[in-house]
């Protein structure tokens, strides 16, 4: 019924050892990678010039770079960059959404092992305190500073340039800064090619910055050995990838792990095309997203959950658009939350009317912190919440903690720290050295580790209740998540050391417009106010409390929340995930009223 795809091993390998826990990997060892990504540019260069790297739409054509085009370019800004004499900790700040000229100076830096970080552009763009790219600034001691457009990016370019004085400002278009036109001027000499052979594994590529449980981000330390380690296993776990070279066309940012070092760095690493999609899982990006896919058939798809949900409409409607995007479609993949029941069975039933066979839709589990990618559920027939087995490579901890068994990471992939921050890098690495990730996990069947591991929440998360029952917020969410789509989008749950679960529900406020049949500039308070909405949530709890198996997964009283989570407050992440501690802070009345009389 699936689609024939050459997947990787999941053979496993399950040791128990009393003192420590499980230990639990891949039997398949880790083949050889190469040191720094721009070994593949090369390789690729030399032996398929003419192929197309990169692609962007402007003014409605695409623009384009072969292999060959693109790594020289890479080798002329690299020139440019060695002319500047970078002193040690002097790195390359980026605010950018994702482009060619992104991805140009980010290959040069990591080319010849200049440090450089791809800063969130609602840091910029959406914050109206800056708090969050202050903070990043300072951490980084920017030399150069890239902005894609010196217009749209004029404010944080104005803080930047109080930051740091002295600092380069370069951007794309004609707004009084360095003309990045001129950076791919520069003719490199052996220089280049001397620098480039001083770089190692243990190189520091990239900065990725990610929001922790206070809210303030950490710079998590992407080696060149990680990144490329972490490209090899993926390759490994999907073989298809190799023989056939990936053609993605992503809109998912670079400055996240999942963007960034996945998607584009699969990409390069096995010598294919990513076209960059400007469009976004909203109600005007979509479109974009769609035109695009009109156009473009992937070999594989990448997207949040929001994401599919939202292209499935267009999917129903348009034969064409369906045609074009199952035609060489190998596998559906989402990261970032779980995928709702009812979105996965439409996106299998739309592959069956389209192509006769069902998609493979798959996940896993990891984090900036490895890479991303830290295990896999690489065959069809998966189903949401399950997370695969580990990568080639990987040594998964799985450490009792109360009643859950939290899962930590040694492997080639797995960083070395926080950049500038020795206390969060200690606090993250246990006695041997693995990293503590916070998330539970168990088996699917503990007779059979080759089927892998399910979610279970996060260590941290979780509480109890005045009865001393404990809730898994993780599997709570999910489930509140699967049941409400598309109405709910997101939940935080209250309830410590009280009688019964309280829930804050942030909702789709454009799946809310369409439901009462709203006007698209209804504001969001007055679309989470509207009397449809409440009936929908009061119908859904009935439904969802009548499956409940007791207090633990129950929810008694639910509040909306009329106002959005906010980055700035650090409610919410970058990559869109809710902080429920400082949601719980920062709307403390709203717990109140939760359990009020």
């Amino acid at each position: 019924m699936f689609k024939n795809i050459a997947f990787g091993s999941h053979k496993t390998i399950k040791e128990s050892k009393a003192s420590v826990g499980i230990h639990y990997k891949l039997e398949e060892p880790l083949d050889d990678y190469p040191l720094k990504l721009t070994d593949k540019l090369e390789h690729w260069a030399n032996l398929k010039p003419d192929h197309i790297f990169i692609q962007r739409r402007k003014d409605g054509q695409w623009q384009n770079l072969t292999y060959a085009e693109t790594f020289q370019k890479v080798k002329s800004i690299a020139q440019y960059l060695l002319d500047l004499n970078f002193k040690p900790q002097e790195t390359i700040v980026i605010l950018s959404e994702n482009s060619i000229e992104h991805a140009l100076l980010s290959l040069a830096a990591v080319h010849i092992g200049i440090t450089y970080t791809p800063i969130s552009p609602p840091y910029s763009l959406i914050s109206n305190d800056f708090s969050k790219l202050k903070h990043c600034l300072e951490l980084m001691s920017p030399k150069l500073i890239f902005a894609q457009d010196g217009q749209v990016y004029k404010k944080a370019i104005e803080l930047s340039k109080t930051l740091m004085p002295n600092a380069i400002i370069v951007t794309v278009d004609d707004s009084g800064h360095d003309n990045f036109a001129s950076l791919q001027d520069a003719i490199p000499s052996e220089e280049v090619e001397r620098a480039a052979n001083k770089v190692n594994a243990d190189t520091i590529a990239k900065i990725l910055f990610t929001s922790g449980s206070t809210g303030l981000p950490k710079g998590v330390m992407n080696h060149q050995g990680m990144w490329c380690a972490n490209l090899q296993q993926i390759t490994q776990a999907f073989p298809f990838m190799k023989s056939e070279p990936p053609v993605f066309i992503d809109w998912l940012p670079w400055n996240h792990t999942f963007g960034g070092n996945h998607n584009f760095g699969l990409a390069l690493y096995n010598g294919g095309t990513i076209l960059i999609d400007d469009g976004k899982p909203t109600a005007n990006g979509i479109e974009e997203t769609v035109q695009n896919l009109r156009e473009i058939s992937p070999t594989a798809y990448f997207n949040v959950p929001k994401g599919f949900e939202m292209l499935i409409p267009y999917l129903d409607k348009e034969q064409t658009l369906r045609e074009k995007f199952f035609k060489n479609l190998n596998v559906l993949f989402y990261a970032g939350a779980s995928l709702a029941q009812p979105v996965w069975n439409k996106l299998e039933e739309l592959a069956i009317q389209t192509i006769g066979q069902k998609i493979p839709i798959v996940t896993g589990l990891g984090c900036t912190e490895s890479g991303p990618s830290a295990m896999f559920a690489n065959w069809g027939g998966a189903f949401s919440g399950l997370l695969g087995v580990p990568v080639a490579g990987m040594d998964v901890k799985l450490v009792p903690d109360g009643d859950k068994m939290e899962a930590r990471y040694k492997a080639p992939n797995v960083t070395k720290g926080y950049w500038k921050n020795e206390e969060a890098t200690l606090l993250a690495f246990d006695e041997e050295g693995y990293y503590k990730t916070g998330d539970a996990v168990k088996f699917l069947d503990e007779n059979n580790p080759d089927k892998g591991l399910v979610f279970d929440g996060r260590i941290a998360e979780d509480f109890k209740l005045s009865t001393g029952t404990w809730v898994n917020v993780g599997v709570l969410k999910a489930k509140v998540i699967s049941t409400g789509s598309p109405i709910i989008q997101d939940v935080v749950f209250a309830g410590l050391d009280k009688d019964y679960i309280g829930a804050i529900l942030f909702l789709n406020i454009d799946a809310c417009r369409e439901l009462a049949n709203l006007p698209a500039d209804t504001s969001y308070e007055k679309t989470c106010s509207n009397s449809a909405i409440y009936q929908y949530i009061d119908d859904w709890l009935v439904k969802f409390n009548a499956t409940a198996s007791g207090s633990s997964t129950s929810i008694r009283k639910y509040i909306v929340a009329t106002q959005p989570p906010s980055i700035d407050l650090g409610e919410v992440t970058d990559k869109g995930s809710l902080n429920q501690r400082v949601i719980l802070k920062m709307r403390a009345t709203l717990v109140e009223q939760l359990y009020a009389n």
